[in-house]
């Protein structure tokens, strides 16, 4: 089991703890950060975090009792860490933030990976997956170059904005 940090990350205290309530945290989530070496982030650290540099992954797992495939997730994450051809780091988000944190990326469904490299969004990923699929769409994300986050400065140009010069 992959539980190293690279050395910059050591040196960087993020600002995110683990949540107060641990009771709404399930036991799946909690044993990503205190067996697998994740780490908690939240709305406000996830970029302090994603700058840390490399191939980055959030979980947001969801309620676990509206969303148990999140469980599922949970549990497959670091396996998926250890099958892929690219070292990741993890993240978890405690669950009274993840919904700050996915409509910040455009995330509308639960759960859902949470891909960023060297402090940018490359993608989402949503969803439990048959393992084959799953190991074969992280591979996938994993390739992706950096993109826009679907809910970032999507730019609104009229049609004649070329040909009119005029404001109105």
């Amino acid at each position: 089991m992959n539980t190293e940090t690279s050395g910059s990350e050591s040196l960087v205290k993020l600002p995110v703890q683990p949540p107060k309530a641990v009771a709404e945290e399930s036991a799946l989530v909690q044993r990503l950060v205190s067996d697998c070496g994740a780490t908690w982030v939240d709305e406000k650290s996830v970029s302090d975090w994603a700058a840390l540099g490399g191939d980055r992954v959030v979980l947001l797992a969801g309620d676990a009792v509206r969303f148990p495939e999140g469980q599922d997730v949970a549990v497959v994450l670091p396996e998926l860490r250890r099958s892929a051809s690219r070292p990741f780091e993890i993240a978890v988000v405690p669950r009274q933030k993840e919904e700050l944190l996915a409509r910040r990326y455009g995330s509308n469904r639960w759960p859902t990976l949470l891909f960023l490299r060297d402090g940018q969004y490359v993608t989402t990923l949503p969803g439990m997956h048959d393992w084959d699929m799953y190991l074969n769409e992280v591979e996938r994300a994993l390739a992706m170059p950096i993109s826009r986050a679907p809910t970032i400065g999507i730019p609104v140009v009229s049609v004649n904005a070329a040909t009119d010069s005029s404001c109105h």
